[in-house]
């Protein structure tokens, strides 16, 4: 007669797991014969569960990333020239902790972006807050932000962050105002925080100011991607045309 008052009385409390624990209790034939502590656990698991379940969403949201990709699903097979030993390092996270960064380096279609937000997925399941940005749109918001006063405000938010991706790095010369920018964040998130950016260029090749290189890559891992695009070998393997593959 209780029960359903008290799966409400859960509800408004908002302990949601574990009144669907008790509903899917009710719903088990054989469920008396565990005593009233065992039952209880299983509530108090069902409900941290479910907390971690919303926390990992809303991570997620935030993190904005740019593809639904997960570690899980790295394809080790393909000739691409990824580092077996780094990645499993990589992935188990310890280098965030340690306020490293991470440079992705190779051609188009290679999977750096792929490897990138997969490694930012594995963060968010870490518990750790992630932002990812593709670098010429967020050039673009920090000159917005820079008129309608926004600008400080953006760059604390990328400042804050465990891990900031910065995708589609060294695509175009940086401005004299973007390299101000960009000085801005490296330097905040120096010793404080990890980035991981993507790049055809190797680094001997980015045209950038010494006081950014130096708090970017001194302490940063190099994935160095090689081989033919594996969009191209997909496009083989489906008997397309490769070269309708930009």
């Amino acid at each position: 007669m209780l029960t359903h008052p008290t799966h409400d009385r859960l509800v408004t409390l908002g302990l949601t797991g574990m009144a669907k624990a008790l509903d899917e209790q009710r719903k088990q034939p054989d469920i008396a014969a565990l005593g009233f502590e065992e039952r209880l656990a299983l509530m108090v698991d069902r409900e941290a569960i479910e907390r971690e379940n919303k926390k990992l969403v809303s991570r997620l949201k935030y993190a904005n990333l740019r593809q639904s990709a997960v570690v899980e699903d790295a394809d080790m097979k393909a000739s691409r020239g990824l580092d077996k030993a780094l990645f499993a390092k990589l992935v188990a996270g310890d280098w965030i902790t340690r306020h490293q960064n991470l440079a992705i380096i190779g051609k188009t279609g290679l999977g750096k972006s792929w490897i990138a937000c997969a490694l930012g997925h594995k963060a968010c399941r870490d518990d750790r807050s992630v932002l990812y940005h593709r670098l010429p749109r967020l050039f673009d918001a920090l000159a917005l932000a820079r008129g309608d006063g926004r600008h400080a405000r953006l760059l604390k938010t990328l400042s804050r962050v465990d891990l900031l991706i910065l995708d589609d790095w060294g695509l175009v010369p940086v401005t004299l105002d973007q390299a101000r920018d960009l000085l801005e964040i490296v330097d905040d998130r120096h010793g404080r925080g990890s980035t991981i950016v993507t790049t055809q260029l190797p680094i001997e090749h980015w045209h950038i100011a010494d006081a950014i290189l130096d708090r970017l890559v001194h302490n940063a891992h190099r994935l160095t991607l090689k081989g033919e695009s594996m969009r191209k070998t997909a496009a083989k393997t489906a008997g397309l045309d490769g070269k309708q593959d930009a």
